[in-house]
């Protein structure tokens, strides 16, 4: 593996544990901090349960999304520079919408910090490789060599 693609991986492995992060601080956050706001404040109770239900889904959303990019990042498949590059592109805007609605604070923050690594990892990496995803599959089942 070239010097720029190992670069590249530690960009999305990083990335990707930045948005774990954010997707747990989301989570219980939520549950410690603002969900108790809600509870107390006199909106109707299906909006409460809908900040709710929105909350926990943005969470879940860069859960999944730094799964996506962590497993194109550390398997060699033809996709892995445009899934990489969608997942962080995706992000990006989401950060980008938050802070021009909400500003900027920390939750902004660390998801454009996610996803600019993202970015970065998906740009450093060299053009696709010639695995198809059934050898990327064989090359996941066959125990890792020391």
């Amino acid at each position: 593996m070239s010097g720029r693609n190992k670069a590249a991986r530690a960009f999305v492995i990083l990335g990707s544990v930045v948005l774990f992060a954010s997707a747990a601080l989301h989570f219980f956050g939520g549950y410690t901090q603002i969900f108790p706001l809600y509870a107390a404040s006199n909106l109707s109770p299906r909006l409460k349960e809908a900040f709710r239900v929105v909350f926990l889904s943005l969470g879940w959303h860069w859960v999944v999304t730094a799964v996506v990019a962590l497993l194109a990042g550390v398997t060699g498949t033809r996709l892995r520079k445009v899934l990489l590059l969608t997942c962080g592109l995706a992000v990006l805007m989401e950060a980008g919408v938050g802070v021009s609605m909400m500003g900027f604070f920390i939750g902004n923050e660390l998801i454009g910090t996610a996803a600019l690594l993202l970015v970065c990892g998906g740009l450093l990496f060299d053009q696709a490789v010639d695995k198809s995803v059934s050898q990327v599959n064989e090359q996941l089942r066959q125990p890792a060599s020391s």
